[in-house]
């Protein structure tokens, strides 16, 4: 009996810090219809902004609060509202999913650029003091969680639902503009949410960090279990919100307490949250359709058949010339850029095509890989096996939130991510613990492939003709009808066009791609395990794929040469390292509201040239600047620099 008091204690303990975190959460998508993913990095930033006052610099404990609850996390979350996210919420949603993520991965390179790695501890308050409950020993630091989570999730409703300022909180999500004729100020009221829920985000990683560390990605991703909690009350209720977080602390603790750690059942205790999450969203009701403004976005010029066709066999002759003169290790190099390169393709058909977004697409290339090297059938057959498992496993995953769209599609990818990460690729029938897989390379009609060089060639073909297969789907019209879905998915359901199973045939196809290149890596590996494939490397793919254009092929060329140099350029500048990984994350911030990236400045290079020398018919000649195609169904036509 004691036992389970202990361990309810501590569920409770842990469900307060996640209800505070929240209830952050809630407050800025209810006022903004912005989901912050990055609202864990926030609070881990805060964390270590709290040990620097307090242990670093030596300020009294009640003062570095004072300035981190007070100031800093407050005028951050006012200036990412004012600067970063204002007008997110009135757009797509996958546009602010990838604007969040970029704060998400940028914090966390800011953290490590301003605080290397090295050990740092920060006591729980009042370390000394507790009381005893029964046979439980309860310290102050849980007893003082457990009080702020019911103080904050009072105080929040009072101020939502008895205060002109709350009122206008919710008045200006329904509808800021009538908030306008009526003297409000949706912008400052917007502003004041996030100052609120970054101050709780912080509050919810300072209360943590005495148990679980200074650590960028532990406290980062514990963070996230709120998510779920906040799903519960869909991102409304906070009644519901905190009940959630409870009930999650609590299952989570005696997961830990009564499941075995050892057999099948071992890997649940560490996906707790993740099932949570994934069930709620599944028991969600079916998302309504969103009534407005048409918006379209102006996609990548298309490059003529010709010119796609010249580009590519003048990309595989690149390759086949660095094969002849790189060695084994740059060969190997060029490879991974070829792999995710291909990953990424995959996301121009889910993300730039469709207006969806994956925040797990490296998990289906670790479901192709994993395929590939179980099957050991290392030819065409094979190969293709392996893309149509991952195929299915994108399908199964979209399936069950068939009903739902945009948001809660990119979470239960989220969680799926998870569960793969921390269970299946870890299970014995899998990768196994810490354990690798080994993975013959490909024969093509028997023919096999033994050296690097012409194995990084066949992948580069592989890139060219997936690359040619995206750019015929979409001249054609299933091409016109993404577009128009992702465009205006409220005209094309007036229209009677099912929504729902296009979805799940565009994640399928989009995780078969992402499975074609992990089974192509698994190859040119030869052996592979679990931390090749983690969860979170899908996230700076996400964001390079964004930052170098992911409505196009050559953004997805440029993307995957860009994540292959990340690790090159972070080993060979250690103290720079942080820094890079930040201006990754902030560039994509910078970047996301124009899903053609970088890439635009190639294709605006031709017109300029173009324009200002008379070349005529130079963009005719060059594939990155391409034509433009007719009409698109439910696009806006722009003129912009792409």
């Amino acid at each position: 009996m004691s036992s389970l008091l202990s361990f309810t204690i501590l569920g409770l303990f842990t469900g307060a810090a996640y209800a505070i975190a929240a209830s952050g959460l809630v407050l800025t998508y209810t006022t903004t219809r912005v989901f912050n993913i990055a609202h864990g990095a926030f609070g881990m930033v805060m964390a270590f902004t709290f040990w620097d006052f307090s242990q670093r610099q030596g300020m009294p404990t009640w003062l570095a609060l004072v300035l981190v609850l007070g100031v800093v996390a407050p005028g951050t979350g006012w200036f990412i509202q004012r600067y970063v996210t204002r007008g997110l919420g009135e757009g797509p949603v996958s546009v602010a999913l990838v604007v969040t993520v970029g704060l998400f991965v940028g914090c966390i390179g800011l953290a490590q650029q301003i605080w290397p790695p090295a050990a740092r501890t920060v006591p729980p308050f009042f370390p000394a003091s507790g009381l005893q409950v029964g046979g439980t020993y309860v310290t102050a630091h849980q007893v003082i969680t457990i009080v702020l989570s019911a103080v904050v999730a009072l105080l929040l409703y009072l101020l939502l639902n008895r205060t002109r300022i709350g009122t206008a909180m919710r008045a200006s999500v329904d509808n800021p503009d009538l908030l306008k004729l009526f003297g409000g100020k949706p912008q400052q009221v917007a502003s004041l949410s996030w100052a609120i829920g970054t101050s709780l985000a912080a509050l919810a990683g300072i209360l943590l960090v005495p148990i679980i560390g200074l650590d960028y990605y532990a406290l980062t991703l514990l963070v996230i279990n709120a998510y779920a909690a906040a799903m519960l009350g869909r991102l409304k209720s906070l009644p519901l919100t905190f009940v959630g977080a409870m009930g999650l602390g609590i299952l989570q603790s005696f997961a830990v307490a009564y499941l075995p750690s050892q057999g099948a059942l071992s890997g649940i205790r560490a996906v707790v949250p993740a099932l949570f999450l994934f069930g709620v969203i599944v028991l969600m009701p079916q998302a309504q359709l969103r009534i407005g403004q048409v918006k379209g976005i102006v996609s990548a010029p298309l490059p003529s058949t010709t010119q796609a066709l010249g580009w590519g066999g003048g990309l595989v002759l690149l390759a086949m010339a660095l094969a002849a003169g790189m060695s084994q290790a740059n060969l190997l190099l060029v490879g991974t850029a070829a792999t995710y390169a291909m990953v990424m393709l995959s996301l121009v058909l889910l993300t730039g095509y469709g207006g969806h977004v994956s925040l797990a697409q490296f998990t289906f290339a670790g479901v192709g890989a994993l395929a590939y090297a179980k099957l050991d059938q290392p030819n065409l057959y094979g190969l293709l096996l392996s893309a149509l498992v991952a195929a299915a496993v994108g399908a199964l995953v979209a399936l069950p939130v068939l009903r739902l769209t945009g948001l809660y599609l990119a979470l239960s990818t989220l969680a799926f991510g998870v569960l793969m990460d921390k269970m299946i690729f870890q299970a014995d029938y899998a990768f196994g613990y810490n354990g690798t897989l080994h993975a013959d390379r490909l024969s093509i009609l028997g023919a096999s492939i033994g050296s690097t060089g012409a194995y990084v060639v066949v992948m580069v073909v592989f890139f060219v003709l997936m690359g040619l297969a995206l750019l015929l789907l979409r001249r054609g019209a299933l091409g016109r009808l993404l577009i128009a879905m992702r465009d205006s998915p409220q005209a094309c359901g007036t229209l009677g066009l099912d929504l729902r199973w296009w979805r799940v045939g565009l994640f399928g196809a989009s995780a078969g791609m992402a499975g074609l290149a992990g089974a192509l890596f698994a190859g040119l590996r030869g052996t592979i395990g679990a931390a090749d494939f983690q969860f979170f490397n899908s996230l700076p793919l996400l964001l390079l794929a964004v930052v170098f254009g992911v409505t196009s092929v050559t953004g997805a060329a440029l993307g995957g040469v860009g994540l292959m140099l990340l690790p090159v350029l972070q080993s060979s500048n250690p103290s720079a390292a942080g820094a890079i990984f930040a201006v990754i994350g902030f560039g994509a911030v910078a970047l996301g509201r124009d899903p053609n990236g970088l890439s635009n400045l190639l294709f605006g290079l031709g017109r300029r040239l173009d324009s200002r020398l008379g070349l005529g018919d130079l963009r005719d000649r060059l594939p990155l600047g391409g034509r433009r195609t007719g009409r698109r169904t439910g696009e806006v036509h722009a003129h912009v620099a792409s």
